[in-house]
């Protein structure tokens, strides 16, 4: 059996000395005409930050610089530079619109799973039967496609592979329930991205089902717990299946299922692109640490909306290959919308990026977020031999509640595929918004560790509250990253409250070297 089938809002408020605040704002409306009348220009400055952070900083190593200046005309320069965004926007060549629910196209033929086969009473093996029902459904894809019903009632298998203009359906009460026999699940190469499985080198074993067009009420266990065993005694011949993963495929929906007990993750889209993921509930137990959530991985046009996740990893997770292989095969993550998502993570967070992302992740909404119970709200994650970059993401609206970090961002996470990896690929984060963040009983507001002599920069902090578990201090930890913050409470590091009391020292970090990965 073969395996295998955001909006973008750049929000820049860099804020010029005193003196020069005329010629930043001349600077700024020039610009802005310069890119309406000039729109073939816009790719330039939309993939880079040199253009405008290199101006604003040579500004205020030759000019200097005379204290922060009054907060009425910063927000003049603020209303500018969303001016200037306003006009980036507009001229690129794809105008995101936010994701919203989409209903699946109504399939003209119909099959039963009953129909080959299959018995439905949680004992009796039925891999046969839905490879049997898909390849008969493969006869109807040029004819509008197909409809694989599977009526209530616990249907167990062993993995199986879905095929294009095919909509498997579960009815209310119907539970696919995986096998706890790896002999039931096939060996399979590496992705090339990653260059070896996620567990253990060599291989991976195909995930439960691959497919698109997966709708309606049912249930899909992944009786993970045989898998969790393995790990945990180090006993994997390959890495863990997925519950669903989804390779290069395109138009995917979906929508209204629950997914329980992944053996690893439950639901990976890997180099897909316009991917909508509506109305699921995602759970494992949070107690063991092996399980993630969905994970959008070097994929693009993803939505994310009105979804229940709890695992014991990572609940949503961005990421874009590892190391050498990831750069080599350079594909990122970008334009992902996420919206009205209730997130726990009892070992990671309930929002991550990386720390895979060697593809680089950029373009990223996530808001309306509810992050309760976990260990960090909201972290991006990276280490020295990634290289890539995550850039322009956007987060906003998000409510953290008994949280021990509620926002973290560090440069030293994560190990290696093999030796081969290059240890002077510098990973570039920047341009990284938290807006109308609140938080109660949060032990550490926010643990930020950059990489030594490449800060993380440009951090935007705005509107941020957390109601601290402890009246000690300190709440904040900063170290290598620079950036601005306003309306923050408990107040943030130094570091964070004006970019400009050490931009040159961080000088170097806004001109990329060869090393680095940018994006296309």
């Amino acid at each position: 059996m073969k395996c295998g089938a955001g909006i973008f809002l750049y929000r820049r408020r860099f804020l010029l000395p005193p003196p020069f605040y005329l010629v930043g704002i001349i600077y700024e409306i020039t610009l802005a005409l310069f890119l309406f009348f000039c729109p073939y220009f816009y790719p330039l400055l939309h993939s880079t930050l040199f253009f405008p952070l290199c101006f604003q900083t040579l500004l205020f190593l030759f000019l200097g610089a005379e204290g922060e200046g009054n907060r009425p005309m910063k927000r003049l320069v603020t209303v500018l530079l969303l001016i200037v965004s306003t006009a980036l926007e507009g001229n690129g060549e794809d105008d995101h619109v936010p994701c919203k629910p989409k209903a699946l196209d109504p399939r003209p033929h119909s099959v039963s799973i009953l129909e080959f086969g299959a018995i439905g009473d949680g004992k009796t093996l039925n891999t046969v039967a839905f490879q049997n029902a898909v390849f008969y459904a493969k006869s109807f894809a040029d004819k509008g496609g197909a409809k694989l019903y599977v009526p209530s009632g616990k249907w167990l298998t062993g993995s199986f592979n879905l095929t294009s203009h095919l909509t498997l359906f579960l009815e209310r009460g119907a539970t696919i329930i995986a096998s706890k026999d790896y002999a039931h699940w096939i060996p399979l190469d590496p992705l090339p991205s990653y260059g070896r499985g996620i567990d253990v080198p060599g291989g991976r074993y195909c995930s439960l089902i691959y497919g698109q067009n997966l709708s309606d009420d049912g249930i899909i266990d992944g009786q993970g717990s045989v898998w969790w065993d393995l790990i945990s005694t180090h006993s994997l011949n390959y890495s863990r299946p997925h519950l669903i993963e989804l390779v290069a495929s395109n138009n995917i929906i979906i929508s209204n299922l629950t997914f329980l007990n992944s053996p690893a993750w439950s639901i990976h889209p890997v180099y897909c692109s316009n991917i909508q993921i509506q109305n699921i509930t995602a759970h494992a137990p949070t107690e063991l640490p092996y399980t993630s959530g969905i994970v959008p991985d070097s994929s693009e046009h993803v939505c994310i909306v009105n979804s229940n996740i709890s695992t014991g990893n990572d609940a949503i997770v961005l990421k874009s290959g590892w190391d050498q292989y990831g750069i080599t095969y350079g594909k990122p993550t970008a334009n992902v919308h996420i919206r009205s998502v209730y997130l726990q993570s009892s070992f990671g967070a309930g929002l991550a990026f990386g720390s895979e992302m060697s593809g680089g992740i950029s373009d990223i909404i996530a808001e309306q977020l509810h992050i309760f119970n976990s260990t960090i709200g909201i972290e991006l994650k990276t280490t020295m031999g990634r290289g890539g970059y995550m850039k322009n993401i956007f987060i906003s609206d998000a409510k953290l509640e008994n949280i021990n970090t509620g926002i973290g961002m560090t440069g030293y996470f994560g190990s290696h595929p093999d030796e081969k990896y290059d240890p002077n690929a510098v990973p570039v984060v920047g341009n990284i918004t938290f807006e109308n963040v609140i938080g109660a009983n949060i032990t550490i507001a926010g643990n930020f560790s950059g990489i030594v002599d490449l800060p993380f920069t440009p951090i935007w902090l705005s509107n941020v509250t957390f109601s601290m578990s402890s009246k000690s201090s300190p709440w904040w930890f900063c170290s290598n990253v620079m950036g601005i913050s306003e309306e923050v409470f408990p107040e943030p590091c130094p570091d964070l409250q004006n970019m400009y009391s050490n931009i040159s020292s961080g000088f170097s970090s806004l001109h990329p070297s060869s090393n680095y990965v940018s994006s296309a």
